[in-house]
């Protein structure tokens, strides 16, 4: 069996990842440093990111500030210390950005632009219009290309960590081109492979999203932390799930009903007014607009569509400039799935799976209960978001902790380890005859995979979802057992090796039913309603109870087992999320009537 031996494996090509192998060379140029991905880095999710990057820049804003805002919008879950570290930092990795040759956005004078997001009461995103993403995995991707320290193993899909005596050793992963299955020896790994939005069947998330990176480090012995806190977007494409990003809202978009009422003024976010309203209305944060949503749909409020009921986004007082200017992506998008431009239509929107708050379970330097294995990004909960990450933070968490992920992975490659005995190859091997002889040897089998995707998809969705009970969780805690045993009777009709989707496929849904059984064990367990977890048969935050977090370790065979870990608390004692001075629960309707205007005036919004 082909072994490849570096000193340190970064899994994931995206931001978290080049950020670290960044980080790891400036620690170490000696170190040799390869970036495993099963799509080339350019095609990693970090490139669909939309609408910008928070941190701390003009003179009346403070990191206090952009803390109690992330601290606020966690619902108090979030680890104060990791915040702090996470805000102080944020600036200098944007400036890093700035002087590595990203294309910021700037106001008139040359300084950086900042936009509104949902749930910051401050401008503090910095942004590239609406293709930010895009431009900052450009930049660190031709930087990286220009590396000597740094090697690319494209179009690789880690299957295995080794592990032996305790520690990471090293990863088992498949060539998708031709299908050999090869062993990686490192010092150190790195996840960064994002999150698992594929879990769901609405989802912003693109098709490689199927949490890979936990499953690994869940079927490895090590915990994952808040799986129960899953996010919702309020404003994707029906069918599609394509984002429509929060920048929309940010320069002034309207949600409205199907009457043309801005409804989110009846659901303490906050009354319409002239100017974009920051922290209120549509710039409230997402899980409280996803959830008003569902307000509104049950009372016959949202419109009917062939994907489902939506409700609209209105960009159309904007104007075109505006829109050309700072939303150019939003007018493609619309123009290219829905048929429709923005500057003249309303954009149908609906709540779809965006983001996971929960992840691998580190430190504050992205190490993980494992030595050798660390992890930074979507995949990791260092825990900043709580439950319920607030826009435009994702992007600089990246940056943030995969440079502190970086650092610490250049320390541990350091040390001197006794050469991998037969124990870690004997691994390697058993892996390769799964792959090749356990699932391509399989005769025709019972089942379909597309099936049992589908299945599981729903049963996330109904048990999961923007709201929960303990009797759908449990159905759909069944629904993903069995079908991991139905998955056993899954035989592929592609035998081949070079590309076979089909091969992938498999690989994929066994990591995303660890991921589905881990977030419904942890929302089984919190028995309360905070943040993107709400129950309606336990509606109230408990502080007392479950300020804490979740960690949910695999039982193998077993029943996975959750234990609690205190939350952090530095110096911001839990208090009331407030954001506006609605009627709560979205009873009364407004001024807007049958004949609402979009602004709630009473004439219909330009």
């Amino acid at each position: 069996m082909e072994v490849v031996q570096h000193d340190v494996l970064l899994i994931g090509g995206g931001a978290a990842g080049l950020r670290a192998a960044f980080a790891i060379v400036e620690a170490d140029e000696g170190l040799d440093v390869a970036v495993l991905s099963k799509v080339y880095p350019m095609r990693s999710h970090t490139v669909a990111a939309e609408g910008g990057a928070a941190a701390v820049i003009d003179a009346d804003d403070s990191f206090d500030d952009h803390a109690h805002d992330t601290i606020s919008g966690g619902e108090w879950l979030c680890d104060q210390d990791a915040v702090e570290r996470f805000v102080e930092e944020a600036p200098g990795e944007l400036i890093r950005l700035e002087r590595w040759g990203c294309p910021w956005s700037r106001e008139e004078d040359g300084s950086i632009a900042v936009r509104p997001f949902g749930g910051m009461n401050r401008e503090r995103t910095w942004f590239a219009a609406d293709k930010t993403g895009f431009h900052l995995l450009h930049t660190l991707y031709q930087r990286a290309l220009r590396h000597p320290s740094i090697v690319f193993h494209d179009e690789w899909f880690v299957t295995r960590l080794l592990v032996h005596d305790g520690r990471c050793r090293g990863v088992v992963a498949l060539e998708l081109q031709t299908g050999r299955v090869a062993t990686f020896l490192a010092g150190a790994v790195v996840l960064c492979t994002g999150g698992g939005g594929q879990v769901y069947p609405y989802t912003t998330n693109g098709q490689i999203k199927t949490g890979d990176g936990m499953a690994l480090a869940y079927r490895a012995g090590v915990p994952l932390k808040d799986m129960e806190f899953v996010q919702y977007h309020p404003t994707g494409l029906p069918f599609t799930g394509i984002l429509i990003t929060e920048a929309a809202r940010g320069e002034g978009g309207w949600l409205v009903n199907r009457e043309g009422y801005r409804y989110l003024q009846d659901y303490d976010l906050g009354e319409p007014g002239p100017e974009p309203v920051k922290r209120t209305m549509e710039l409230g944060p997402r899980d409280r607009l996803s959830q008003a949503f569902v307000k509104e749909m049950e009372r016959g409020r949202t419109v009917e569509s062939p994907y489902g009921e939506v409700v609209h986004l209105d960009l159309r007082h904007l104007g075109e400039a505006v829109i050309d200017e700072k939303l150019p992506f939003v007018r493609e998008l619309c123009r290219k799935y829905e048929k429709i431009d923005p500057v003249e239509e309303l954009i149908p929107v609906r709540p779809v799976v965006h983001y996971m708050m929960g992840g691998i379970d580190t430190d504050l330097d992205g190490a993980t209960s494992m030595p050798g294995l660390f992890a930074a990004g979507e995949v990791a909960c260092v825990n900043i978001n709580g439950a319920n990450r607030l826009g435009s933070n994702s992007l600089v968490e990246c940056l943030v902790f995969g440079a502190r992920a970086g650092r610490a992975a250049a320390v541990a490659a350091r040390e001197r380890l006794p050469p991998a005995d037969e124990a870690v190859f004997r691994e390697g091997h058993a892996e390769r005859e799964r792959i090749h002889r356990g699932i391509l040897g399989r005769e025709g089998g019972e089942e379909r995979m597309p099936a049992l995707r589908a299945e599981l998809r729903e049963a996330m969705e109904k048990g999961a979802g923007i709201y929960r009970e303990e009797d759908d969780m449990v159905r759909a805690l069944e629904v993903v057992r069995t079908l991991r045993e139905r998955l056993e009777r899954v035989g592929p009709d592609d035998a081949s090796l070079t590309f076979n989707t089909e091969l992938q496929g498999f690989l994929e849904l066994e990591n995303m039913l660890d991921v589905g059984e881990a977030i419904l064990v942890s929302a089984l367990h919190r028995k309360e309603s905070r943040g993107a977890h709400q129950r309606r048969d336990f509606p109230d935050r408990d502080d007392e109870e479950h300020l804490v977090h979740s960690i949910v370790r695999s039982g193998g065979d077993e029943e996975p087992s959750v234990e609690l870990r205190p939350v952090t608390i530095t110096r911001w004692p839990p208090e009331e999320r407030v954001y506006g001075s609605g009627e709560g629960d979205g009873a009364a309707h407004g001024s807007g009537g049958e004949d609402g205007a979009a602004d709630g005036s009473g004439r219909e919004g330009g």
